[in-house]
């Protein structure tokens, strides 16, 4: 595996001949991220992983510094997977000067995270659009465990013409259900444990649909969570899977996900779930 630390030194390494897979990380990896780069190595002939905490997308400049970091874990885990090539970049080689875009996603970013992390877009899509205008992929790979953000990317992908297209994974869970995160090295043991309720009250709440009213799903999801003194739920909502818009009744979206975000202790935790309310059992 190489590895590269700048634009000029990447740019040379790719083999613009072959087929090209790109995962974008912020470091911290865990098997989540490694199943990104096994589905890059059976779809493309290079698989490029970068790794760069992206300033412009955290509106809380303490949780950028906590972001967890290190980079030789990393490094040995994406070489045991197979990685080709990975970009580490200082933030002046991301940004040689400031990124002073503004994107316009509509509706799609004023919900979720973008109400309660104003900015966060805006920031992923300039880092996303540099790393595809540098890498120039033919496909991306992206976790569902971030799927406001996917909806995001595809719809920026739209907007600025880039020919990559994106591939978007399962969530991958922990034993106890917990979607694996960067951000879980940070939990204490005993949130960590508590943190599965977040997992099973979604999966429970959604035995009964569509018998039940969206409403009543959402509030058995937040009386579930709530059980722990150590979970504090942030939102939840069950969203149009296409628009992103928060629905009343089942029949108002084909494809329909809960999301959900919860502080797990200090530590905040996103999660989804995607339903058919009409597919038969």
């Amino acid at each position: 595996m190489n590895r590269f630390l700048t634009v000029s030194e990447l740019k040379a390494g790719i083999d613009s001949a072959k087929t090209v897979g790109f995962v974008p990380t912020m470091g911290a990896l865990h098997w989540g991220h490694i199943s990104l780069v096994e589905m890059s190595k059976s779809m493309c002939d290079i698989t490029v992983v970068s790794i760069f905490v992206n300033p412009t997308q955290f509106n809380d400049r303490n949780d950028y510094n906590r972001y967890p970091r290190d980079i030789e874990a990393d490094c040995q885990m994406l070489e045991e997977a197979g990685c080709d090539l990975v970009f580490i970049p200082s933030e002046k080689e991301i940004y040689p000067q400031p990124d002073t875009r503004i994107f316009d996603f509509g509706l799609l970013d004023k919900v979720m995270e973008g109400l309660f992390r104003p900015g966060h877009f805006n920031g992923v899509a300039q880092v996303v659009s540099r790393l595809f205008d540098i890498i120039n992929p033919d496909m991306a790979f992206f976790g569902q465990k971030d799927f406001q953000q996917t909806v995001i990317i595809k719809e920026m992908v739209r907007q600025l013409n880039i020919p990559t297209k994106i591939i978007v994974a399962p969530i991958v869970r922990e034993a106890n259900g917990l979607a694996m995160s960067s951000r879980n090295k940070l939990l204490m043991p005993e949130n960590r444990e508590n943190a599965s309720l977040i997992h099973e009250a979604m999966m429970l709440a959604t035995e009964f649909v569509p018998n039940i009213e969206v409403k009543k799903v959402k509030d058995t999801i937040s009386t579930i969570i709530s059980k722990s003194a150590t979970l504090k739920v942030e939102y939840i909502e069950i969203v149009d899977g296409e628009t992103l818009q928060p629905i009343s009744r089942w029949t108002d979206a084909n494809d329909i996900y809960i999301c959900v975000a919860v502080y797990a202790g200090k530590i905040r935790l996103i999660d989804n779930l995607r339903i058919n309310p009409f597919e038969p059992c």
